[in-house]
């Protein structure tokens, strides 16, 4: 592995993080209705844990309204079930065709537990992108150490790695700052 794979590799697995870190952001509800809120819920069909997405169409109808429309209709009781296990918090009504569910408005203690934990996931995305910064100055290490890198090369390497963290934890705090506007605006 060259210099410039292994920054390639790193900025890779960083962009991984603040994807993962984008993925449960929307899971996390707001007083809106959004698809994202149940669409990672997993739901025994047929004796497989699937994603909720896979199996049926969620929609946002109204502000405060998701409609799920399974695609197979004998699998509604299963969602149901996955749904009132899952944390997200909300009660479906099933009519037979689709499943309903009310987003009721949160309260503003509910509110601030959200943005708290939105900055704790937003924390484990910081430590992952240090992380593999750690990993990528190891592996620059063993580069300059079996002589496929100078000094001068190494420390100029080390400085790009600590860039790409520079950039990832600045559009995780992006990503931080828009989800708790979200949380905190009613």
């Amino acid at each position: 592995m060259d210099s410039d794979e292994l920054l390639l590799s790193t900025e890779e697995r960083m962009e991984k993080a603040v994807e993962s870190l984008k993925e449960k952001f929307r899971g996390m509800r707001t007083g809106r209705a959004n698809p994202g809120l149940i669409e990672n819920v997993k739901v025994d069909y047929y004796g497989t844990q699937t994603p909720l997405r896979q199996i049926s169409n969620i929609s946002a109808p109204e502000a405060d309204l998701l409609v799920v429309k399974a695609f197979d209709p004998s699998s509604l009781g299963a969602i149901e079930k996955a749904i009132q296990k899952s944390d997200v918090g909300i009660h479906p009504m099933n009519d037979g065709k689709v499943i309903r569910l009310q987003v009721p408005p949160l309260s503003q203690e509910r509110r601030k537990q959200l943005a708290a934990k939105a900055k704790e996931v937003a924390e484990e995305s910081r430590i992952a992108v240090r992380n593999v910064r750690r990993d990528a100055n190891k592996s620059a290490d063993q580069l300059e150490k079996d002589g496929d890198l100078s000094e001068d090369e190494l420390k100029t390497l080390k400085d790009e790695i600590q860039t790409l963290v520079k950039t990832y934890e600045d559009k995780i705090d992006e990503a931080l700052k828009t989800k708790t506007s979200e949380l905190t605006v009613i």
